[in-house]
Order: structure tokens, then C-alpha cells, then sequence
């Protein structure tokens, strides 16, 4: 069969190996870098090879001649959440990661059918906060925790 789930699977790994192995080329390397053996760009240009290989395994020799169905999903929630994770990037600047990312895992728990207020505070905050603490005290990763308003005492 020739349109198979496995084929468009692989078609579509195949399409994102291509993009990510031409988007690698972009990244600028310092001129002692050059002609070292394992530079920026070594892992992403493995991963592209391995990703292209294999999805023109998945293509010429798929697993099953299942046909894909598209019905019984629920594509309005993953349109609500395509559309959370979009506002969630145009937001954390400006309301810093610790706001924004709670607001993001409330409400996309509520979308996923949780409806209790409190249920929601007690998982995301905590989370959100130690998930912070761990990236900026423990691995020196610095993010913004605040809204850009609080920030300097509000100037």
C-alpha cells in the first residue's frame, strides 16, 4: 500500500531530518573550533544522518499497511493547546517564567479535564518554583522568575 501510517511517519521524520540538518549549518563556531574533532554542530548533524536514515528505512520498508484515521481524536483540544503553548511563548518574557508557566500548566490541566481550583494551584506552583530553583541554583541556568514590571522596583 502506498500510503501507509508508517510512510507518512517516516515522510514526515524524514522532512523534519532534512530541516533540523540544514538549520545545524547555522550554527556559528569560534575559529579554534573549526578543526576540532567534536564541535556545536557534531551532535545535530549525527542526529540528522541517523534521523534520515532511518526514516528511509520506515518508508521503503514500513511496519504495517494500516491505513491512517483521522476520526475519534479530539482535534479541537489539541487546537486549544496549540494555541496555549503559542500564547505561553509570546508571554514568558513578559510576565517571567515562574508566572506564565504556572498559568500554562493550569490551564492546560483544566483543558485536560481537571476543575478544581485548588488541585491546580497545589501542582503548578510548586512545581513551576522547584523546577526553577533546580535550573538556576543547581545546573546556573539564569531565567527570568518575574514580570518584567516587578523587576527594579517597578521602573
Amino acid at each position: 500500500m502506498l500510503y501507509s501510517k508508517d510512510r507518512i511517519g517516516g515522510v514526515l521524520l524524514l522532512l523534519f531530518c532534512i530541516a533540523y540538518g540544514l538549520l545545524s549549518r547555522n550554527i556559528k563556531l569560534l575559529p579554534f573550533q573549526m578543526d576540532v574533532a567534536f564541535n556545536a554542530r557534531t551532535m545535530p548533524e549525527v542526529l540528522t544522518v541517523l534521523g534520515i536514515g532511518l526514516s528511509l528505512a520506515v518508508i521503503v520498508f514500513p511496519g504495517s499497511a494500516a491505513r491512517p484515521e483521522l476520526g475519534g481524536y479530539r482535534w479541537g483540544q489539541c487546537a486549544l493547546f496549540l494555541g496555549l503553548m503559542s500564547v505561553y511563548g509570546l508571554t514568558i518574557r513578559p510576565l517571567g517564567f515562574i508566572v506564565s508557566t504556572s498559568l500554562f500548566l493550569m490551564i492546560g490541566f483544566a483543558l485536560l479535564g481537571e476543575r478544581r481550583p485548588h488541585i491546580l494551584l497545589l501542582v503548578a506552583v510548586p512545581l513551576v518554583v522547584v523546577f526553577w530553583v533546580l535550573m538556576t541554583q543547581g545546573l546556573d541556568v539564569f531565567i527570568e522568575p518575574l514580570p518584567a514590571f516587578l523587576k527594579n522596583g517597578g521602573s
